[in-house]
């Protein structure tokens, strides 16, 4: 880092809440060109690397704090971080007990979901930090979560699609918000 360079403080550095299935794990049965594939507890994940890599080196270089929301817990840090190419040692955010999806697809649409009550909390203990949230739940919610995130534009929503996951062109846009 040069004199003239300057290390942003913790609170200019946005959270980037991060879910694993359908977003970095593509639900599809096709593996791309150079995409990656691999067991994990028993369930086969298939993930791009270059997303993945993209996502680190924000992380590595300061322009994020990667958290991970989602249903794999402490899992992902522990099975998937490095395999996935991602860094170990991430905060977990995990829900306490069974909780509704907080989604409004097949199977959804109560409120209450447990990720936007961990979305909140974050919110609530850093209101200075911008937050991008990246999760293919995102794409159909309940009134509660839909609410909320109206009212908080500091955040950002991205919603990949679970068949596709998490794209360049998402990154893109985190990117240009950032």
């Amino acid at each position: 880092m040069g004199v003239d360079s300057v290390m942003p403080s913790r609170r200019d550095v946005p959270i980037l809440l991060l879910d694993v299935d359908g977003v970095l794990n593509a639900a599809r049965l096709d593996l791309p060109s150079g995409w990656e594939r691999g067991r994990f507890n028993g369930f086969v994940l298939s993930w791009d690397p270059t997303v993945t890599a993209r996502l680190r080196a924000w992380h590595e270089a300061g322009r994020v704090e990667i958290q991970w929301l989602t249903t794999w817990a402490e899992d992902a840090d522990r099975l998937l971080a490095e395999p996935m190419g991602l860094p170990r040692g991430l905060r977990v955010h995990e829900r306490d007990g069974v909780a509704p999806t907080g989604y409004a697809g097949p199977g959804g649409g109560a409120s209450g979901w447990w990720k936007l009550a961990a979305a909140r909390e974050v919110a609530n203990a850093e209101p200075d930090r911008r937050i991008v949230w990246i999760d293919d739940d995102l794409a159909d919610l309940a009134p509660d979560a839909d609410e909320w995130l109206a009212a908080h534009e500091h955040v950002l929503v991205i919603a990949p699609t679970t068949l596709v996951g998490l794209t360049h062109e998402q990154l893109d846009r985190v990117e240009s918000w950032l």
